[in-house]
């Protein structure tokens, strides 16, 4: 089909669901070569992976639109709008804003794995939308593929019959043409009001230098072309319409976009917060005596997971550092950022993600994209504290970090963020993961048979101790055939305390932690030993110390340098060099009494990373 012409019977939208390294990629990178959207020459793995962070860790991060034409009977052209998507729970809010857009929803499951965590939560997602879910089990060519197994545990997790379940390889090709044909036949077209008034949803957007931001958009009334003014009715935006295309899988200029197609519309707007994903398009004015524009659904903010204070080395960056938070934020919604000061690192900002892989990826993205040098604080969650006054109970506010704990006599509760977490596993690692659950405070719920060789164990436990390590060390204890996916499920109360630490008797608010109070020796033993050892030597000594509520757990001291005051004298009296060596000692501690210990950032660096 031609990509300027429209007709909204032929036009099938859908995107791929899958668990990370399921295949998703591969399957796109087949879909592109069929249709030859991509020309031989061109072609590479993993085309659809943009982003140079994708490409070296081997993921999706981003998900990313392309526009495909496919014949399937002669004379019968049909667009395909595929919307890739990413596998990691940390990315789950990319996943439901794609699911948003399109009418249909491919599940793809790899035959030497099987159902995995995250291949739960997306259908589950996939299926809230009300979409058409066509299953697929993908890598059928590797001699390890359980293929009848595989779609056995498909067919009984949708509700259908085993022949229901597609078998291709995305590596071969096999089945490929197949699984097109589905899409084609299941997926239904989208639906269209003859003469509605344009509405298109923003689901994601970037910033262009020249064009300003870029809003990808799906169309579900009405029409836009360049030239049209139209109006973002959440911000009250209004712009000309600089560009109008789609994805292939490049932006690609065509003269208008028509009702159910995905594309673009260059705004020429600067100012990130005038264009929210989630919002409403329409022509301006929107509203008239005869006509007024409903928004469309849009999305739930996204609930940041983990928190971390993030600061520039050289506080001259600080601007920069805020505007490439904003421009970040343009095609990342779920970040969220605000100020914040602190008396050891200046100034910064609070930053919320939805993962240690999301705050990864987003600082990395900084860190290259604006060339900015970064200190990150330790990941932590956000607690509830409820506080008192003359023992009477005050009002619940929200704690981001440590330092902004109230005092230990005005706290009454602290509450800290649960989740719940699905792991899914063979049965022979029950035991040892159920061993791993007790020791980060993990209260079982219920283990479920799912097939003959794979259970899937529910637990609740404490957000802090899942947003860390807990995954690695899945994957430790089972060898690496174990998957989970995790979602909160409110606050609850804790036995929690702040843990300070002291340097030369002032505390250092970036190295404070809320934690269990029967961890606190532990942990306090543990990061003075490791500041011991990073921060340089002065000309005294250095006391470094764990605090708990007023109270010192354990004791570090860095020695002072030593400088030989006597080592010009030669012979004479030893009351020489005794008079040098006190009148040293008399300058030491006045210096101790007057002088700051200056932290280098570096060290800052060294002792916020796990």
């Amino acid at each position: 089909m031609d990509k300027n012409t429209h007709n909204i019977s032929a036009i099938r939208n859908f995107c791929i669901l899958a668990h990370i390294d399921h295949g998703k990629s591969t399957l796109a990178d087949r879909f592109l070569e069929i249709t030859g959207t991509v020309e031989k020459r061109r072609m590479r793995d993993q085309f659809l992976d943009m982003h140079p962070l994708e490409r070296e860790k081997g993921i999706t991060i981003k998900m990313q639109p392309v526009r495909m034409s496919y014949t399937l009977y002669p004379d019968e052209p049909y667009t395909l709008n595929l919307i890739d998507t990413p596998g990691h729970v940390d990315f789950n809010y990319e996943v439901s804003r794609a699911l948003a857009a399109v009418e249909g929803a491919l599940l793809l499951v790899d035959a030497t794995q099987g159902v995995q965590a995250q291949t739960l939560a997306n259908l589950a997602l996939a299926e809230r939308e009300k979409l058409e879910i066509i299953p697929a089990v993908n890598k059928i060519d590797l001699p390890s593929a359980e293929v009848e197994k595989t779609k056995q545990e498909v067919a009984e997790l949708l509700g259908i019959g085993a022949e229901g379940v597609l078998a291709i390889s995305a590596k071969t090709g096999a089945g490929v043409e197949e699984l097109l044909q589905k899409i084609v036949e299941k997926i239904p077209p989208p639906l269209e009001i003859p003469g509605g008034a344009l509405r298109a949803l923003v689901f994601d957007s970037l910033f262009d230098p020249y064009q300003g931001i870029i809003a990808y958009i799906r169309i579900f009334d009405g029409s836009v072309r360049k030239g049209d003014t139209v109006r973002f009715l959440a911000s009250q935006a209004d712009c000309e319409v600089l560009e109008t295309g789609v994805f292939s899988p490049a932006r690609s200029a065509i003269e208008k976009i028509g009702p159910g197609e995905i594309g673009y519309i260059a705004t020429g707007i600067k100012e990130p917060e005038k264009v929210r994903v989630g919002d409403t398009i329409t022509h301006k004015p929107y509203k008239t005596d005869k006509t007024h524009v409903e928004p469309l659904r849009g999305y739930l903010e996204p609930a940041p997971m983990v928190y971390a204070s993030v600061f520039p080395e050289n506080q001259d960056q600080y601007d920069a550092l805020r505007e490439a938070f904003r421009k970040l934020r343009l095609n990342d919604a779920a970040l969220s950022f605000v100020p914040e000061e602190s008396p050891s690192l200046g100034r910064g900002f609070r930053a919320g993600f939805l993962g240690m892989l999301h705050m990864e990826i987003a600082a990395e993205r900084i860190r290259r994209e604006y060339d900015l040098a970064l200190i990150f604080t330790n990941p932590s969650v956000a607690f509830r504290v409820k506080t008192r006054c003359r023992g009477v109970s005050g009002k619940m506010i929200e704690v981001y970090s440590a330092s902004k704990l109230p005092q230990p006599q005005e706290i009454e509760i602290i509450e800290e963020p649960w989740a719940l977490v699905e792991i899914i596993s063979p049965p022979s690692f029950l035991g040892i993961i159920q061993s791993l659950i007790h020791e980060n405070g993990g209260i079982m719920k219920d283990t479920l048979n799912l097939g003959k060789e794979r259970l899937r164990v529910s637990f609740e436990a404490p957000l802090r101790e899942i947003i860390t390590d807990f995954y690695d060390k899945l994957k430790s204890v089972s060898q690496g055939y174990a998957s989970m996916a995790y979602e909160f499920i409110g606050f609850r109360p804790g036995d929690l305390v702040r843990l300070n630490i002291l340097v030369a008797g002032e505390t250092v608010d970036a190295f404070s932690e809320i934690i269990p109070r029967d961890e606190v020796y532990m942990i306090g033993r543990t990061k003075l030993l490791k500041l011991k050892e990073f921060l340089p030597r002065e000309l005294f000594a250095i006391a470094l110390q764990a605090e708990v509520e007023g109270r010192i757990l354990a004791r570090e001291t860095i020695p002072a340098m030593k400088k030989d005051v006597t080592g010009y004298l030669y012979g004479g009296d030893r009351t020489r060099k005794m008079k040098l060596w006190k009148k040293q000692q008399r300058g030491k501690k006045r210096l101790r009494a007057s002088a700051q210990v200056e932290i280098p950032a570096e060290v800052f660096l060294k002792m916020l990373k796990k």
